[in-house]
């Protein structure tokens, strides 16, 4: 059996054909990021590779580093490999890496979605003989409804804030879960405040060519508008911060909504499945796609996907379970 293309080091993925690791978890030399979010994208390496509509977002993050980009579907010569970024429709820059060698393609995922999302490019089927997905919903049990029909629930809670004279406070990912929501929701409802994390995140989507509507950005010492919607990223979350905002009423934007509702019940008031993530349909539907006879699964419920996968026929398995392991 061939070595294969890309196997998992103490550093995370890497493509000894390339000599590049792909979302390494610490510095490397060169370094192949699908996307901005923290979890992909780490600071130290002494060289990067990402989409060119995902470069403003990794210089926000990563700062002054050695960037070069690549335009989608543009290929690139690394070693012995030719390599393509493809777009995910996870947030705006977002990838699949597709990575031929010799005749054999892999394309590594990263995280994805098919859901319909203003802010970035949709995602595209990318035919190759392995294909590496992630799998963080995968269960049944996870199907998310349209995003419009999210949307009007979060307006929804947001009049009957307003008709209760508390502030809505939504909690949104930074990066890309925020921005889905600007771009979406009725901003004619009322003042929309942003947390200064958030705005940092528009300017980046801004220089992209990605444009919202016009909003308010506040901190501890603004005294909040009654009736206003303020997003805030989870991390972010605490009293000081809201100290001045009055009575509010707390909401959260997850996948995990679908699940986690009772959990959540002692801390927010309401929970909306919003995800960037696929749902279970759509991992299947996304897997099937891409026509690949060998299939691995990583992240989140992998062993559930690799054996349901099995079940369907096809060649599945956990990444790292077999010899794609250092």
């Amino acid at each position: 059996m061939n070595s294969p293309l890309v196997r998992i080091t103490q550093k995370g993925l890497y493509c000894e054909a390339g000599d590049f690791f792909i979302d390494p978890s610490g510095p490397v030399s060169k370094a192949v990021i699908t996307h901005g979010h923290g979890d992909h994208a780490r600071k130290g390496s002494r060289k990067y590779l990402t989409t060119q509509t995902g470069e403003a977002i990794l210089r926000a993050r990563l700062g002054d580093v050695s960037l070069q980009t690549l335009p989608y579907q543009e290929t690139l010569r690394i070693g012995d490999v030719a390599l393509s970024f493809h777009p995910a429709g996870h947030i705006l820059g977002s990838s699949q890496i597709r990575i031929e060698h010799r005749g054999e393609v892999w394309v590594v995922s990263g995280d994805y979605k098919l859901a319909k999302d203003k802010t970035c490019a949709p995602f595209e089927p990318v035919p190759c003989h392995t294909f590496l997905t992630e799998s963080t919903f995968a269960n049944p049990r996870y199907v998310f409804p349209e995003t419009k029909v999210v949307i009007h629930q979060i307006e929804d809670w947001w009049r009957e804030n307003q008709a209760s004279e508390k502030t809505s406070v939504l909690f949104a990912y930074a990066l890309g879960k925020a921005q889905r929501i600007l771009s979406e929701i009725d901003h004619s409802l009322g003042p929309i405040w942003i947390h200064p994390d958030i705005e940092k995140m528009n300017k980046a989507y801004e220089k992209t060519g990605v444009f919202l509507p016009k909003t308010n950005v506040f901190s501890s010492t603004v005294n909040l508008p009654k009736r206003s919607l303020v997003l805030i990223p989870p991390v972010r979350a605490s009293a000081k911060l809201l100290r001045n905002a009055g009575a509010i009423s707390k909401g959260f934007t997850s996948g995990w909504a679908q699940t986690t509702q009772e959990h959540h019940r002692q801390t927010m008031d309401r929970g909306f499945i919003l995800s960037d993530h696929a749902d279970w349909n759509e991992l299947q539907t996304a897997i099937f796609s891409t026509g690949a006879t060998q299939i691995y699964t990583s992240h989140g419920s992998a062993d559930y996907l690799a054996d349901f996968l099995t079940e369907q026929g096809l060649c599945a398995s956990v990444f790292g379970s077999e010899k794609t392991q250092e």
